[in-house]
């Protein structure tokens, strides 16, 4: 521990100051948690990393989660900030393995936000919380000075029962990847309306609670062994941080990566990669090899999975590493996100 904290500062020394970079849910996140947070707060129930914690209080199992949400702008193609920090919350719970039930939500409101504003915001919060059958049931409410909160920041926590729990040190070596639908859809719809572009094709964020198509899953699939949705950072990400928190390597194929057309033309153009681009309605499922197709049928049977695909398998090799095959045959590995792509996705 040296004086600034720091259980181990080489991550983290090059840089005095937070940057946007430390919330995009790549390496400089991870850095920041596993460097500065976890020593500070370091339990066997935040050990596992996940998406929430599992909790057992006299004999009830439970999944906890939360959640902050600064997505700018506030309403977006496909959803707006309340209803993005309800199914997020919830979706955190789902790839837990559990049925979500009660939500908080405290709003930090600018002085100077439109009461209309906040309404609009307010009714997207109460309608996707009936939609995914959760109660809000505590909140909070503060105001900061004009300039200094960009409108309107929420954050919401979230408690569910656990079904079957849900855990990053579950996977195995042989278990097959799969993802729940085309990737890149929220960030790209979020850039779109933040700078003003026009793509070809509709550009619309994935928002969605995805419960409904997690109890499929459970209830179709004995050996699902882990679940969880790419948020920040993207597919890769998300890889990368199961792949080294349950000591196993990962080998995915290019060709089997879902990526709308419309999604894949806009990266090109602004020199993004749709691996790492957020998501907010999709999942990553890991699950035994045979019993991934009927997994997978589950999945193309809801209206969330339609277009879900097998991309890859978890291989006891190469340890921590995700390495993708490329559509010419070569083979790269898919580190993850150093930087920050998109600032305020979500």
């Amino acid at each position: 521990m040296n004086e600034s904290g720091f259980a181990c500062p080489l991550p983290l020394r090059q840089y005095a100051s937070i940057l946007l970079a430390h919330g995009g849910g790549g390496q400089l996140s991870q850095d920041l948690i596993r460097h500065l947070f976890l020593p500070n707060f370091e339990n066997p129930l935040l050990a596992p990393m996940h998406d929430g914690a599992l909790l057992e209080i006299d004999g009830t199992k439970l999944a906890f989660t939360t959640d902050s949400y600064v997505v700018s702008p506030l309403f977006f193609p496909g959803g707006d900030i309340g209803a993005l920090a309800v199914n997020g919350t919830v979706n955190d719970l789902a790839v837990c393995g559990a049925k979500p039930l009660y939500l908080s939500c405290a709003f930090i409101l600018e002085e100077g936000l439109k009461i209309e504003t906040l309404s609009q915001i307010a009714l997207s919060v109460r309608q996707a919380a009936q939609e995914a059958g959760v109660l809000l049931v505590t909140g909070d409410t503060k105001v900061v000075e004009k300039g200094k909160g960009d409108g309107l920041f929420l954050n919401t926590s979230g408690i569910g029962i656990i079904q079957r729990p849900m855990r990053p040190a579950q996977v195995k070596p042989g278990d097959a990847i799969l993802v729940s639908g085309s990737l890149g859809d929220h960030g790209v719809a979020i850039l779109s309306v933040r700078e003003g572009l026009e793509f070809e094709g509709t550009m619309k964020s994935d928002t969605a609670n995805l419960y409904p198509l997690v109890e499929s899953l459970m209830n179709n699939c004995t050996e699902l062994h882990c679940m969880r949705d790419p948020t920040r950072g993207g597919l890769a990400s998300t890889l990368n941080e199961i792949s080294a928190s349950a000591g196993v390597g990962m080998v995915i194929e290019e060709k089997a990566i879902p990526v709308r057309p419309e999604v894949q033309g806009a990266c090109e153009i602004l020199g993004l990669d749709p691996l790492y681009v957020a998501n907010e309605g999709k999942l990553v499922a890991f699950v035994a090899t045979q019993e991934a197709e009927k997994v997978l049928a589950a999945l193309r049977a809801h209206p969330l999975g339609k277009a879900a695909a097998i991309i890859g398998h978890v291989t006891q090799e190469n340890a921590g590493l995700v390495v993708m095959r490329t559509a010419v045959g070569g083979e790269r590995i898919v580190e993850m996100m150093s930087g920050e792509q998109l600032p305020r996705i979500c």
